[in-house]
């Protein structure tokens, strides 16, 4: 008899299926959707399409309001992830707060110094999530889309399944910031063309210049979380890349390379166990440590 096999968490992410038409149905009860937009830039006139510079044509449908959803979703997936890590089991392992520690209060044995990247970590996410909320004018946390995130059995258990997890995820969130550079930098473009229509022609050419500047600054802190990812798990070199990739990622929102469609198996409950972006709000006080710095000025 042959051996079950038990999929790592990993495992259990890459082979889950993507309910992309879920993730639009939750976007459009924001008004948000690709159709609700009108501002599809594939629908601009030959001649202004022909004079415009050329990009992925999925690219070419990301609205800005797409965007800052996609964004805003994945940093409160980031939220809840690396709150729960802070409270799991997981945190006990030597490499962490050590037999008996925790985030706050890690034990004689464990790796203080480790604790607090991920410490440090959460308050970059709920930091970043503020920045695309203001970005679509909600009010507070309680009004984005998702407030429930799935992640695979035992993620939260071992020092191997979390970190597997977080690599995961941070080399999707690095693809779709090197991604929405390019995206805003081509808004730019039209912008200062006249180019652009519907709710996206309210931005400037400086302001979209302005939003990739700011995607690369956090773009930035993700390449640290995956590099300190890599120091928690004794990786070495952690800073194993000359440069940081795309991940597969070609577009933000629409397509099936999107970052949405890498999003969409922590969007799903048959991927595992729900975690609540409430719950990790409410008490990440009681873990997160702070950190200095803002967005970069205009």
């Amino acid at each position: 008899m042959k051996p079950t096999h038990t999929p790592s968490p990993l495992e259990v992410v890459r082979n889950a299926t993507v309910d992309r038409r879920n993730f639009m149905r939750k976007a459009s009860l924001l008004g948000i959707g690709a159709a609700a937009s009108g501002v599809l830039l594939t629908s601009r006139p030959a001649s202004a399409a022909a004079a415009a510079p050329q990009v992925n044509p999925y690219q070419q449908q990301d609205t800005t309001a797409e965007i800052f959803t996609a964004f805003l979703i994945a940093e409160d997936l980031a939220t809840t992830f690396y709150y729960n890590g802070l409270v799991g089991s997981v945190i006990q392992d030597r490499n962490l707060a050590g037999p008996a520690g925790s985030a706050a209060h890690p034990s004689a044995s464990g790796n203080a110094g480790n604790v607090d990247y991920l410490r440090a970590a959460l308050t970059e996410e709920i930091s970043h999530a503020d920045v695309f909320r203001a970005g679509l004018g909600l009010s507070s946390p309680a009004a984005d889309p998702y407030q429930t995130f799935y992640f695979p059995n035992g993620t939260f258990n071992t020092l191997p399944a979390f970190l597997g997890i977080l690599n995961a995820l941070e080399n999707a969130f690095i693809g779709a910031y090197l991604n929405v550079i390019q995206e805003m930098s081509y808004k730019a473009a039209l912008a200062r063309a006249g180019q652009l229509t519907g709710a996206d022609a309210k931005y400037s050419a400086n302001d979209y210049e302005y939003f990739a500047k700011v995607a690369a600054s956090i773009l930035g802190i993700e390449a640290e979380h995956r590099v300190l990812g890599r120091v928690i798990g004794n990786e070495n070199p952690a800073n194993n890349l000359a440069y940081e990739q795309l991940d597969g990622i070609m577009s933000i929102y629409n397509g099936p390379n999107s970052a949405v469609a890498a999003l969409t198996p922590f969007l799903t409950p048959s991927t595992g166990p729900g975690f609540s972006l409430g719950t990790a709000l409410a008490n990440q006080s009681s873990v997160s440590l702070p950190v200095s710095g803002s967005y970069p000025t205009d």
